[in-house]
């Protein structure tokens, strides 16, 4: 059985009431997938140039010490993610793009309270999964869009910032 939204939302709130509280910033580092192949299918790779800008995510976070990498469950996403992940010694967790960006928003947060999180996601799901892990407006992103890494650092009490940078 599914609870409604708001539901869920209380309940999970009410359990934070008893969780002991992160000393630290949370951070979720949200990046849309790098350019994938133009090959015709429905869940295509990266293209090369996509696979050095996951290398070049991978760089840029190389001093971030990270606790979990997510990606929806498709191979550019995934492959967009795997060379941070695998230089950590991470899998690549899959999360569900279909769940509300609040809902998303709320279960990362407390399962990673305190912790560094990458989120690899698509163009038309990156904005409002940052817009809800921020509180805040997030413009809408580009199909031709890539290299943007935002950083949502959410503090113990509550304030979130946004930090918008190029990778």
């Amino acid at each position: 059985m599914r609870l409604p939204l708001p539901m869920l939302l209380l309940c999970l709130l009410a359990g934070c009431a008893a969780m002991p509280q992160a000393e630290t910033d949370t951070v979720f580092l949200v990046a849309r997938h790098a350019e994938k192949a133009d090959d015709g299918s429905a869940d295509p790779q990266l293209s090369e140039a996509g696979r050095g800008r996951a290398q070049s995510l991978a760089t840029a976070l190389a001093d971030v010490p990270l606790r979990a990498v997510y990606a929806t469950p498709t191979r550019r996403t995934r492959e967009t993610a795997l060379p941070t992940a695998q230089r950590r010694g991470l899998p690549v967790r899959d999360y569900d793009p279909a769940r509300t960006p609040s809902e998303t928003a709320t279960l990362l947060h407390m399962r990673h309270a305190g912790q560094q999180v990458l989120m690899i996601g698509h163009s038309d799901t990156v904005p409002a999964l940052v817009a809800s892990l921020c509180a805040c407006p997030v413009a809408p992103l580009a199909e031709d869009a890539y290299g943007d890494l935002y950083e949502i650092r959410i503090g113990a009490d509550g304030r979130a910032t946004l930090q918008r940078r190029r990778f």
